[in-house]
């Protein structure tokens, strides 16, 4: 389901909430870190950030159902819907963790997550 802007930042500022409350719980357990510790907790936390940012908009922009009935990208023969199902996305932010429409050839037995 399509969610309104408001609903979208919502879940993006709650997110960052969660990293903000990392990283402060951190700094406040340490006692005069380095630099070093600093920076590699930052990246850690800002990976986290981007994976989930990533995750929000791509659900958002998902179709449940695409209209048209993709081809087997084998042997052209029209696939089955068969719901949605979770999948891990590898991306340069690092692994995504989606929900996407899943079709199957009855005919060579392969799946595929549309777009490709």
């Amino acid at each position: 389901m399509k969610c309104t802007r408001d609903q979208m930042k919502a879940e993006l500022l709650a997110e960052a909430e969660v990293v903000i409350d990392e990283l402060l719980d951190w700094h406040e357990n340490r006692q005069e870190p380095t630099l070093t510790q600093l920076e590699e907790v930052i990246l850690k936390l800002r990976k986290q950030l981007s994976q989930r940012m990533a995750e929000i908009v791509l659900r958002d922009q998902e179709a449940i159902q695409p209209v048209m009935v993709p081809p087997c990208p084998t042997c052209g023969q029209k696939m089955h819907y068969k719901g949605m199902k979770g999948v891990t996305i590898e991306s340069r932010l690092g692994p995504l963790q989606l929900e996407r429409g899943y079709y199957y050839c009855h005919h060579c037995r392969s799946g595929l997550f549309p777009p490709g």
